[in-house]
């Protein structure tokens, strides 16, 4: 049987106001049943309306209330005009900066971005093929060290009301393995190097990074708000015979205020019997999603929907400054949001923005 939303639902499932949906019905944007005084709108409308439905990205950025966008001292006024394009936002909704994040972020302006949504490379996790890779660190404390820096700057380019969502994931000690062969069902496992086991731990230890790193950006002045637990109902097999197969990761919700703007209705959830909505719970069962070109799980849209639906507004700036294939910016494109990406590898630049053309072509056709 299908599911119906009175606007009021739609409004809250679209992270738009109630306005906004009696705004789309009017200009026939959304099919609807008559209720009484109310419209019902079907959960399939809403999801296909949500994906592909919403006007070309786009809009105007820098509009009255928004010019102060590239402001801070005149050094840091010139740089973002070497890095951020207005006009390409204004266009594409979408930029994505090629070069190494460590260097470009310091370059980008104050309070800038409204929302940052990333997942940097894991520590020892996966060989990207890049010189002076993150994640490549010998020493797990240069990693942390280099993140909280990075992390630093997120700080300073995110708007005073702004949040962070940073996706990191555990690791194990590599037990004195020198590099991983590749594997026929994960071909992006294999490895040239393998980190040796930090200090003051053993053979098979967890080593528990991502809360190090969670514990280092909270010392660094960042507001610790929220530890998400990242299930995945579709994780990757495991062969091990003494311990549990590991089945989630953590997404951590930081603030740069200690007031900041958080959209609560956007992400409710609906209570199992259907009736009214819950506050969203900590723990998201999201599969995770293959990418043929990229040759290894990407971010899931699912996981990035929510932090920018209760993290941002429409035509806000997003920031992800581990670009990889693209997924932060797929997602502003389909909320009618800007996303500016950075990205190191040049590959994955070319992927993200197929990727990235796919959906913007899909919304100016839906829009025509």
């Amino acid at each position: 049987m299908s599911k119906y939303y009175t606007t009021e639902e739609a409004a809250l499932y679209l992270g738009v106001s109630s306005a906004r949906i009696r705004q789309y019905i009017l200009e026939e944007r959304l099919q609807t049943d008559k209720s009484g005084r109310d419209h019902l709108i079907e959960e399939s409308v809403l999801s296909d309306f949500a994906m592909f439905g919403r006007k070309k990205v786009g809009r105007p950025f820098l509009e009255q209330g928004n010019a102060d966008i590239v402001t801070a001292e005149p050094e840091r006024a010139s740089a973002s005009n070497r890095f951020i394009n207005i006009d390409q936002l204004d266009e594409e909704g979408i930029q994505v900066i090629n070069g190494d994040t460590r260097d470009i972020i310091k370059q980008l302006p104050d309070d800038t971005f409204r929302c940052v949504v990333t997942s940097p490379p894991y520590w020892g996790v996966r060989d990207y093929g890049v010189e002076n890779q993150i994640g490549a660190e010998p020493d797990l404390q240069d990693y942390i060290k280099t993140l909280v820096e990075i992390f630093s700057e997120v700080r300073r380019v995110l708007k005073s009301d702004g949040t962070f969502w940073l996706n990191i994931g555990n690791t194990y000690t590599s037990g004195g393995r020198k590099w991983r062969q590749e594997d026929s069902k994960n071909r992006g496992r294999a490895m040239s190097y393998r980190p040796p086991t930090p200090d003051g731990l053993k053979k098979k230890d967890l080593i528990g990074v991502a809360w190090m790193v969670a514990m280092a950006c909270q010392l660094d002045g960042w507001y610790l708000r929220n530890d998400i637990i990242w299930h995945k109902p579709n994780c990757q097999p495991e062969s091990v015979k003494d311990r549990l197969t590991v089945a989630h990761e953590y997404l951590f919700m930081f603030s740069k205020s200690e007031q900041y703007y958080f959209n609560q209705e956007a992400i409710k959830e609906s209570y199992t019997n259907g009736n009214g909505f819950k506050n969203k719970r900590t723990v998201w069962s999201i599969n995770t999603e293959p990418c043929a070109e990229a040759h290894f799980a990407v971010f899931p849209k699912n996981l990035v929907r929510p932090c920018i639906l209760a993290g941002s507004e429409e035509n806000d700036l997003i920031l992800d400054p581990f670009y990889g294939a693209g997924t932060v910016g797929i997602v502003s494109q389909e909320l009618n949001r800007k996303c500016v990406g950075i990205e190191i590898n040049p590959d994955y630049v070319d992927i993200s923005g197929r990727r990235n053309a796919r959906v913007q072509g899909a919304l100016m056709l839906q829009e025509s």
